[in-house]
């Protein structure tokens, strides 16, 4: 007992680099009063001051690992304690935990021992043996291993909620670099298949309501930010590029952590969480917010501004759009304003048809007028807003503080 115990101790350590894990989205109902049950209305989480998940047993199969990636903490020549769990080990750990309501599911990655083929096959063993031998309906989310054959990866698509190929360096170039045995080939190539197949079983679902479930949680991956030199705006168009190609759920953005001197990656003093968080926002507003990406980020402007959030750096970077007219603006003009999130944006259309808007009627349904007043036009609004310069506005709201708080999202 004392063994597992030490291999968790270690493993849950070296997982908690690996930013790509979520459990919303998955639909895998309880049947014959089995273990667990991952529905339509996703997994509670808790989550630690740096905002990572901690609800599920996120654990590695194993640090061991063939490949000698600079910015990776279980790299071949990296001195740390080195430890593997048998598929045993995890299928008990993972019972253990949920019936003492630890946790809802399973996170589960891996250093690459043997190849790439060897690693998958006891992930997939692990999963297999939960939903089979223990009819396990919780929430499983693996790691995709890169070269992985396509038999691995489909059978996996069949037991686990989500799959995650962590591109990690977002360019090829710097990936050469960093991690010289690693190519972009072997990790593009399992996003393609598994995103054909989701969408063939998708399409046989509709004929067949038999189809069994393949990646009912769809697939994530994980950037680093700040190990590489790219710019933001080559982070973000990745990022999109995901989105809408591979048609991705979430990409999970991590700051580098700077882990032992080595002249092929920068020594930090400290994971650039400022400029993570940023990124995160820039994300949510391409999901979410309808902005592309040249809104954000572009030639001249690719990096974002680490004093605001992004949709005040946008508002700040184009002053002829605002202010905005409340009671005319279209949606979509109304969803760029600070200070205005979705749900107020939809109370402001649907409620300015039966009367004209004013602060109040603002102030009541959410909008944060204390960011949204230097970028709106409506009766009873009394702004100083013209008597300021862009630069002026900037220094003002930077002093107030609203943006620099390390939460997700900064802006409504």
């Amino acid at each position: 007992m004392s063994n597992l115990l030490e291999k968790l101790t270690i493993l849950s350590d070296a997982a908690k680099y690996d930013a790509s894990c979520s459990s919303s989205g998955s639909k895998r109902a309880n049947h014959n009063k089995g273990l667990g049950d991952a529905t339509g209305m996703g997994i509670c989480h808790s989550y630690t001051e740096d905002g990572r998940c901690v609800s599920l047993l996120k654990i590695l199969l194993t640090n061991h690992c063939i490949y000698d990636c600079a910015y990776c903490v279980s790299r071949r020549s990296n001195d740390v304690k080195r430890a593997g769990f048998t598929v045993a080990e995890v299928v008990e750990l993972t019972i253990n935990f949920y019936r003492r309501n630890y946790i809802e599911g399973l996170f589960l990655s891996s250093g690459i021992f043997k190849s790439a083929d060897n690693t998958m096959e006891r992930l997939v063993r692990v999963a297999k043996t939960l939903r089979t031998e223990h009819n396990f309906n919780g929430y499983i989310h693996l790691k995709a291993i890169p070269g992985a054959s396509p038999e691995l990866l489909h059978e996996a698509g069949l037991y686990a909620d989500r799959l995650s190929v962590n591109i990690e360096i977002p360019s090829e170039m710097n990936l050469k670099k960093v991690a010289p045995e690693k190519n972009y080939a072997d990790i593009i190539t399992p996003m393609n298949y598994l995103s054909d197949e989701k969408i063939r079983y998708t399409d046989e679902k509709k004929h067949l309501r038999k189809t069994p479930l393949f990646l009912p949680a769809g697939q994530s991956t994980q950037l680093i930010v700040g190990a590489t030199p790219e710019s933001d705006q080559q982070i973000l168009q990745l990022a999109n590029n995901l989105y809408e190609k591979q048609k991705l759920k979430r990409v999970y953005y991590s700051g580098y952590v700077p882990i032992k001197t080595d002249n092929r990656v920068p020594l930090l003093p400290s994971p650039p969480l400022v400029r993570e968080n940023r990124i995160y926002q820039a994300d949510w507003l391409l999901r979410f917010y309808e902005f592309n990406i040249n809104d954000i980020v572009n030639d001249k402007n690719p990096n974002l501004d680490l004093e605001v959030d992004p949709k005040v750096s946008y508002a700040l970077r184009n002053p002829e759009l605002f202010p905005v007219d409340i009671n005319r603006a279209d949606y979509q003009m109304i969803l760029r304003v600070p200070g205005i999130g979705i749900k107020s944006a939809k109370k402001i259309v649907s409620a300015r048809i039966y009367q004209r808007l004013h602060l109040d009627h603002l102030q009541q349904m959410g909008v944060a007028l204390k960011r949204a007043r230097f970028f709106i036009q409506c009766p009873g609004l009394f702004s100083p807003r013209k008597d300021y310069q862009m630069h002026e506005l900037k220094q003002f709201l930077v002093a107030d503080k609203f943006s620099q708080k390390n939460q997700l999202p900064l802006f409504a």
